[in-house]
């Protein structure tokens, strides 16, 4: 009964997932929000259900329900394009333009130089009407050209460089290099798919291994996050994190070069899992940062060769489109330090984070410490995206500590109502929450400790001083 119960509840929450894919997205002239915000909640309600109903079953089906939990909902995220993002369009073109002999950092897909590579599918004909040639269709932007008609593109900044490192770079290539450039979205979800499978299983002979709680897995196998923008909407992050998450459980038995060659190639997919290196550097650190930086510098050895200095791409002008440059994207820092003070109390607040993470991590069991500074730096941070929380799903299975999904929660709230009030709530209520809860695991001897060991740090005090 209990193994029907969990089966069931995976079973409708992958019906809604495909129905949510195939029927809904936010590229419409009137954005199909609100559908898309109450599946997305019942989606994680259904998640949340089936989490619990887990806990009641041990054994071998504790494994099976959460590959075939992991398999199914990942096929049912397939049933559509992408519906929330525009990103693995860019992947695909990519691809095809490295697989033609060119530098993805030469060109901007606009330039006229590459017309002769472009599918129909990312670049269809505009169509013509009584005031000359539109662009028409979702997911399709028009960009003018001094003469002729209008380019469209399915890509979104069809005029600036890329902005993906390395490791992403080869990644396009390869899947583009077996399907060809004619094959549409589903060989990037495909292998998306496999990814999320893949980083499943390897949580689950990891926990084996460590003694951890198998049914922790499910936290990622199942979350919704990993199925809509993962796999429907196939973000590289995915790779970043099957990379990342092998580092650490070679890091974690003391296999620290491997660990690092590893953590390099994850930052080289996406430079985001940098923010999980910190854990990792508790014990002969220096081993993995000099195996990391060998491994990122020489993956961008054969682009700054072709490309130079143009492998930096769209990195420094993404980042002041995103309010980074002057604070304005930081929802909570900006409440108390507004304007351009934000950045610098942000960069305080990480620093002192990870030199906390490097001071108090386990070095056999990492996870906590990543999770700690991956989600400190989500809510500094508050990315608009909710695909950069994949990065931390992993260490809250490893972890347990479930309180910790509040974060890319929010984060999906702030994609799909982009208000800065939303934002900031939902942010808030995910750090209340996560304080809240992380006091209550610590016990009531919690603070007694604390203040034994600010004692410690301060020495004892004088007669004076306790009175």
């Amino acid at each position: 009964m209990r193994i029907a119960v969990v089966s069931i509840l995976l079973f409708v929450s992958a019906a809604l997932t495909a129905a949510l894919v195939a029927a809904f997205d936010l590229f419409r002239p009137h954005r199909d929000t609100v559908p898309l915000l109450v599946g997305t909640v019942v989606l994680w309600l259904l998640f949340a259900v089936a989490l619990v109903a887990l806990r009641r079953v041990s054994g071998r089906a504790v494994v099976v329900l959460v590959l075939a939990g992991s398999v199914v909902l990942g096929g049912a995220a397939m049933a559509g394009p992408p519906n929330t993002s525009t990103d693995s369009a860019r992947y695909a073109w990519d691809g095809i333009v490295q697989n033609a002999g060119i530098s993805p950092y030469a060109y901007v897909p606009a330039d006229e130089r590459l017309d002769e590579l472009r599918p129909d599918w990312l670049f269809p004909a505009p169509v013509a009407g009584e005031a000359g040639a539109d662009c028409v269709g979702e997911r399709i932007e028009t960009v003018d050209r001094d003469a002729g008609p209008p380019l469209c593109s399915a890509l979104n900044r069809t005029t600036v460089p890329t902005i993906y490192p390395p490791a992403a770079e080869i990644y396009f290539a390869a899947v583009r290099a077996v399907v060809g450039a004619e094959a549409g979205y589903w060989p990037l979800q495909f292998t998306g798919l496999l990814l999320s499978v893949g980083v499943t299983g390897m949580l689950l002979v990891g926990m084996r291994r460590r003694g951890i709680d198998q049914r922790h897995a499910a936290i990622w196998a199942w979350c919704p996050l990993v199925a809509t923008e993962g796999v429907t909407n196939s973000h590289i992050d995915l790779l970043g994190v099957a990379f990342m998450l092998a580092a650490v459980f070679w890091v974690s038995s003391a296999k620290y070069v491997r660990g690092g060659i590893l953590l390099g190639v994850a930052i080289g997919v996406k430079l985001i899992p940098a923010i999980a290196a910190p854990a990792m550097l508790a014990r002969q650190g220096w081993k993995v940062i000099a195996a990391a930086v060998v491994t990122f510098a020489l993956l961008y050895v054969p682009y700054v060769l072709a490309t130079g200095i143009g492998v930096l791409g769209y990195l420094p002008g993404y980042l002041t489109e995103e309010g980074y440059e002057d604070g304005s994207r930081f929802a909570l820092v900006s409440l108390i330090a507004p304007g351009g003070a934000a950045i610098v109390v942000a960069a305080i607040l990480l620093a002192g984070l990870a030199v906390v993470t490097i001071w108090k991590t386990d070095p056999e069991r990492p996870w906590l410490g990543q999770l700690v500074m991956i989600g400190g730096t989500l809510l500094v941070l508050s990315p608009r995206y909710p695909w950069y929380a994949l990065l931390l799903l992993p260490f809250i299975a490893l972890s347990g500590r479930w309180e910790w999904l509040a974060i890319p929660l929010a984060l999906t709230l702030r994609l799909l109502v982009p208000s800065l009030l939303v934002s900031r709530v939902s942010l808030a209520v995910a750090l209340v929450l996560i304080v809240v809860v992380s006091v209550r695991r610590a016990g009531p001897g919690a603070l007694g400790r604390w203040r034994g060991a600010f004692t410690r740090i301060s020495g004892p005090r004088t007669n004076d001083q306790r009175t």
